[in-house]
């Protein structure tokens, strides 16, 4: 492995954590539309409909936001460490890329103004503008990976068609495979949520749209194996025979153990198993397009000189420091329900608090306080790079101190 491997490496993980965690939040709001859109106009039928999207509105709440994260994980580390293969890429793909970041932007616009709706016809609106947007997004999204796929992204600026480059048969096929799969992830986890919540209609919904959507993922794939033959054929051998298998195979093994565990209402392991149905999908790829990037050009040529990989790798480590801890505790918070509204107790990841906390987390504060004014004076105060080292450790101590200074219980309790 040589080090301009590395940042693929990187933004692999980005990648997939963003198409797991990212696309199943475009998918609730799949599942929005077609209550949208639903022919049962009775008042039973308006009510299930708004129960289901009451319900995945309220799922996605606490993380949609924090999922995109990783897309600017990977836009920054792609432009950072194979700065040429990213120009081509946004260049020619500059429609897609547009529009991808058109829907992400009405779908946050869309989700917050939802709560200053006035009556049902407003809100009927907004979510309407919420759940295109969820499809919009994830189909520009994977008309990019399928033009990258099918060798239409050739290296230079704006070499490739604007148009051609990302509706072709290829293209098209992973746009909506992307929306298939994240329809997929959001009934499995939107199911696991709701059986989370003893809610027994709802798990029986989303079960229902959970297997329909693995059926169908499962048949587009298969589907799309001749148009990948005939317009991506090296992808499709080294997919099928090639590196890439290892991950097909997993893709496979995994999406049928998804099924089964949805089949018998065991959500969440099907969590898991979803998520790395999704995953080997992303591996398989990454091995079949290995190595090369676009045509005619290796990640080896498309990679930034090594001192900038260097200084790439060292940045994405202190990062991990501050960025996994609280995302570790987001989706704990989550997945234990201390977001809910009917919860009486907030679960306190640290657990009960012990005496004399108080004068530690004092204590901690200050030294918080000390490590960011010190990060401060040692980044922007002076030249040297020793000087900028010590000023980096200084905010990485800040983050820590401040973890250990606040208490979500106690944060929790000054919200009631």
């Amino acid at each position: 492995m040589h080090l301009y491997d590395v940042p693929a490496v990187f933004i692999l993980t980005g990648l997939a954590l963003y198409t797991i965690l990212g696309g199943a939040d475009f998918g609730a709001g799949i599942w929005q539309l077609t209550t949208l859109l639903s022919a049962d106009r009775s008042v039973a039928g308006r009510a299930r409909s708004s129960e289901l999207r009451e319900h995945a509105h309220h799922a996605i709440g606490p993380v949609w936001e924090a999922n995109h994260v990783w897309l600017i994980f990977v836009l920054t580390v792609t432009w950072t460490a194979y700065p040429s293969a990213f120009g081509a890429i946004a260049s020619t793909l500059a429609l897609p890329l547009l529009l991808a970041g058109v829907g992400i932007i009405f779908r946050g616009a869309a989700y917050a103004l939802r709560s200053g709706t006035a009556n049902r016809r407003e809100l009927g609106l907004i979510d309407g503008l919420f759940s295109v947007a969820s499809f919009l997004t994830p189909f520009a999204l994977g008309t990019m990976l399928g033009a990258i796929m099918s060798g239409r992204v050739p290296p230079g600026n704006a070499a490739g068609g604007l148009i051609s480059s990302w509706l072709n048969p290829t293209s098209v096929l992973i746009g909506v495979l992307a929306v298939v799969l994240s329809a997929y992830m959001a009934a499995v986890y939107l199911g696991a949520d709701a059986a989370r919540h003893h809610e027994s209609t709802l798990v029986e919904a989303f079960r229902r749209r959970a297997l329909l959507a693995g059926a169908c993922a499962g048949a587009l794939a298969i589907v799309g194996l001749p148009i990948l033959h005939a317009d991506a054929h090296r992808i499709f051998e080294r997919l099928l025979t090639g590196p890439g298998l290892i991950g097909t195979v997993i893709s496979l093994l995994a999406g049928v153990a998804t099924l089964s565990l949805v089949f018998t209402r065991r959500f969440e392991w099907a969590r898991i198993s979803a998520a790395l149905a999704v995953a080997g999908l992303i591996i398989a790829w990454a091995l079949a397009q290995a190595p090369t990037l676009l045509p005619g050009l290796t990640l080896g040529q498309a990679a930034a000189s090594n001192t900038t990989i260097i200084a790439l790798v060292v940045a994405v480590a202190m990062g991990v420091i501050v960025l996994f801890p609280a995302l570790g505790l987001l989706f704990s918070l989550f997945l234990r329900g201390g977001f809910d509204a009917t919860a009486t107790s907030v679960v306190d990841p640290w657990g009960p608090r012990r005496p004399g906390s108080s004068l530690s987390d004092g204590l901690s504060a200050r030294l918080a306080i000390a490590g960011l004014l010190g990060g401060l004076g040692f980044l922007t105060g002076a030249n040297p790079p020793w000087a900028h080292i010590i000023g980096m450790a200084c905010l990485v101590l800040c983050a820590g101190f401040t973890f250990c200074a606040i208490s979500p219980g106690e944060l929790a309790d000054s919200e009631l």
